[in-house]
């Protein structure tokens, strides 16, 4: 498919591209990678009449630690993520992550605040971020704002990103030092987009006992979803393998499983059990 025809133009600051976002009346889109644009221009679901790269600004990239957050750049790419020692050494299921997500050529043009932005429910990030209590902050007509992932993700392809506004970076809190992290992933073996993703951080006390657990998944339904029937059923019990067994029943109660040619809301829901049974079992047995 080729897309309708499009006017192009760079921004150099965050303040050109918003006003540059202004000026065409809810017409234009942003673009930086193109991973996440470019295909649904080809296939004409949206049809900008003009197209602001924004590539090119440099305040908009870097990984920096703050107050116990990464603070992520929106500009940085996927693979900037996997080679960051920085993000090895606090996060490192973000690293494990950002390896998991299309192929290296992807990894290499695809940004996070791009992933974050376009909110589809199969891809890796969205449900990272919740499980590591992601604020996103943007600038646009009203300043500087920010909003938690929960509250940030409202449906397929929706965010609460308001028109003509630039998302700027993305902070993820870095988990207590005994915490061990996994994200594991069901990949459709046509798009690698996840047919179920999950992502596990949990700590244990001297005792044994779970007492930091997060759990979230992708893939499944409209929207990545924090998994708090699992997170309940194991918080302040003993990590053995009936605790883990029973807290996997429960991945799936908390959201609707999608339905398609691929998978069955049925075979979503036995996905959901399985993969974080998996994923637990892996960092806690």
């Amino acid at each position: 498919m080729i897309p309708s025809s499009f006017d192009y133009i760079q921004a150099t600051t965050v303040e050109e591209a918003i006003q540059l976002l202004q000026e065409t009346n809810g017409e234009g889109k942003l673009i930086a990678g193109g991973h996440s644009l470019i295909p649904l221009m080809k296939f004409r679901l949206t049809s900008p009449s003009k197209l602001i790269d924004i590539a090119q600004i440099a305040e908009l990239r870097g990984i920096k630690l703050e107050n116990q957050r990464l603070i992520v750049g929106a500009l940085t790419t996927h693979r900037d993520l996997c080679k960051s020692s920085l993000v090895q050494e606090q996060i490192p299921v973000l690293a494990e992550t950002a390896r998991q997500i299309g192929d290296l050529q992807v990894r290499s043009r695809g940004t996070v605040g791009g992933n974050i932005a376009h909110a589809d429910p199969a891809a890796d990030l969205p449900g990272v971020a919740l499980a590591l209590d992601c604020t996103v902050t943007w600038h646009g007509e009203e300043g500087t704002e920010q909003a938690q992932a929960e509250d940030f993700f409202l449906g397929p392809l929706i965010t609460a990103l308001p028109e003509n506004s630039v998302l700027t970076s993305v902070s993820f809190a870095v988990p207590p030092k005994h915490a061990k992290s996994v994200y594991l992933k069901f990949p459709h073996p046509a798009s690698g987009y996840a047919v179920i993703g999950v992502c596990v951080l949990v700590g244990k006390n001297e005792q044994g006992a779970i007492d930091f657990i997060r759990v979230a998944i992708n893939g499944v339904s409209d929207m990545a979803y924090r998994a708090v029937s699992v997170e309940n059923a194991l918080l302040g019990e003993q990590a053995t393998e009936a605790n883990v067994l029973k807290a996997a029943a429960q991945a799936a109660r908390d959201a609707e499983m999608g339905e398609d040619l691929f998978a069955s809301a049925e075979y979503r829901q036995q996905l959901c059990r399985v993969y974080t049974k998996r994923a637990l079992s892996q960092v806690l047995l």
